[in-house]
């Protein structure tokens, strides 16, 4: 029932936008894809291994958690302009039907590279993969380093600090987060993965999930019905300025190693679309807090001042808010350029022309996505100013 509700906004408002189809390109968007590379000149994956083809009858992966046990550097080539290194190890599966297996693996990797390659050493915990049957071990290498148990010890103390401090208002916290990462894995990825419009699914989905949050956490009250519609509007104002800058800039969508990478899978995906779902998403969280601190101070001046005129109210919410937006829009920005560090470092250190750094995709993205963002997040705090002292002061 709920996924038919669900499906059911989302063609509602993919209808009514600008031609009419969830699945509906422009022209533009055909144009796009023109200038790409074909699937089949991407021969090797992030380690330089050649792809098997899914066409061959004994191709599949398997995945074990596996510890060394002990690593023999036996072969050192010296190349002219790089050295290859070959690790024969020795592992034992800790994980999967074959726990306690051990298993010798060549690890090839070239010194000095820290990008693609690892040095492994003794009691690391790292990631077997094989290819072939399950319990063939003869083309098995190396994935990659174990990592998830520190993610996993981090998220149980984020759980713990949450429900000591916040008590009930944690474990609401966290049941509304759970909800929330349900409805993105599934919902949000697989319809768009299934060739929905970007926009009104996020549209939505951003809708639900501060719907229910809100009222989770702030309970069935005028403060939380403020809180929502405001933050429902200032996201829906992000995804607009998004729109139309990045219509403006032209932006493709492909400016991330990641959007191209889809790009090869075999599904009909938006890019474009992606890119400004994307944004609305991002900008979701910031919203969220600026909508519920307006509407929270907003019910507490009014539970101070019974007689309170909707004017008054009105404007002493909007001094609050004007106080939170500030550090609420740095706190936007710094997000985004902490992600794009790399990037930025990576620009500075070629020193290139300001005229090709700011026309290049990559970079018009993320101005694209801090300023949509942070215009969202200064537009909801008049807009949940107005509607508290609309929907919170009787009318006599």
């Amino acid at each position: 029932m709920l996924k038919t509700l669900i499906l059911a906004l989302i063609i509602i408002i993919g209808l009514a936008m600008p031609g009419g189809s969830l699945l509906a390109q422009t022209p533009e968007d055909e144009d796009m894809f023109a200038d790409l590379p074909e699937e089949g000149d991407l021969p090797f994956d992030d380690h330089g291994q050649e792809l098997y083809m899914e066409e061959d009858p004994d191709y599949e992966e398997h995945y074990y958690r596996a510890r060394v046990l002990n690593v023999d550097e036996t072969k050192v080539d010296e190349q002219e302009y790089f050295t290859t290194v070959e690790q024969e190890i020795l592992v034992e599966l800790t994980s999967g039907p074959f726990a306690g297996k051990e298993i010798s693996i060549l690890n090839i990797f070239f010194e000095g590279d820290p990008v693609y390659d690892f040095i492994l050493e003794e009691g690391q915990e790292v990631i077997v993969v094989t290819l072939g049957p399950e319990g063939d071990f003869e083309r098995a290498h190396v994935q990659d380093l174990a990592r998830d148990r520190g993610v996993y010890y981090l998220l149980g103390v984020f759980a713990l600090v949450l429900l000591l401090v916040g008590r009930l208002k944690g474990l609401k916290t966290l049941v509304t987060l759970a909800v929330t990462i349900f409805l993105v894995f599934q919902f949000l990825l697989p319809l768009l993965l299934l060739g929905y419009s970007p926009i009104p699914l996020a549209v939505v989905m951003a809708s639900l999930a501060i719907t229910f949050t809100l009222f989770v956490i702030g309970g069935l009250n005028m403060k939380s019905l403020v809180a929502t519609l405001g933050t429902i509007s200032g996201v829906i104002v992000a995804g607009l300025m998004a729109f139309w800058a990045g219509s403006i800039s032209s932006l493709t969508g492909f400016g991330t190693h990641e959007a191209q990478m889809l790009y090869f899978l075999d599904q009909n995906i938006d890019f474009r679309g992606l890119l400004f779902a994307g944004i609305i998403i991002g900008s979701l969280g910031a919203i969220t807090d600026i909508g519920m601190s307006v509407a929270s101070a907003a019910a507490e001046i009014r539970q101070a001042d019974p007689d309170i005129t909707d004017r008054e109210l009105f404007k002493r919410s909007l001094n609050v808010g004007q106080d939170i937006m500030g550090t609420m829009a740095n706190t936007l920005i710094m997000a985004y350029v902490g992600a794009a560090t790399p990037m930025l470092l990576l620009v500075m250190g070629y020193e290139m022309d300001w005229l090709k750094i700011i026309n290049m995709d990559i970079i018009a993205t993320e101005f694209v996505r801090g300023a949509a963002g942070s215009i969202g997040l200064i537009t909801a705090v008049p807009i949940t100013a107005f509607l508290a002292g609309r929907l919170m002061v009787r009318r006599h």
